[in-house]
């Protein structure tokens, strides 16, 4: 079995861009050192530590529908129940052993999981 490095999504409700499409289909990859190191530097972050979030899931969230672009704004656009699945996904496929990864099993499977963004950075 291969190392997976990405795995594919689907949001609950879906990214919709200012057309008025709708992208819910997307693709995370495995975060390194530096997602989580170097937003620390970043000037929104130090005045909201919570945008923290905002700025990590723009790294690491590498497709989503047809959009040429996954940055800040786009994060920042998602209905709050798709942040917190992205939140979710990304706790579990970053984990030290996150077990199997499949499409979709990413947020129903995290419940009580330790670690949370509000720790990211920290040892």
């Amino acid at each position: 079995m291969a190392f997976q490095t990405e795995i594919d999504f689907c949001l609950p409700k879906g990214y919709l861009d200012k057309d008025g499409v709708l992208h819910r289909e997307g693709t995370m990859r495995l975060a390194t050192a530096a997602d989580e190191i170097l937003p620390l530097k970043d000037g929104r972050v130090q005045q909201n530590p919570a945008y923290l979030t905002i700025i990590v899931l723009a790294r690491v969230v590498v497709r989503l529908g047809s959009l040429s672009d996954v940055n800040t704004r786009v994060i920042e656009g998602l209905f709050a129940s798709d942040l917190n699945y992205l939140q979710q996904l990304y706790e579990r496929v970053n984990a030290a052993d996150p077990g199997p990864l499949e499409a979709g099993s990413g947020a129903d499977s995290n419940a009580g999981h330790a670690r949370g963004f509000g720790v990211l950075g920290e040892a």
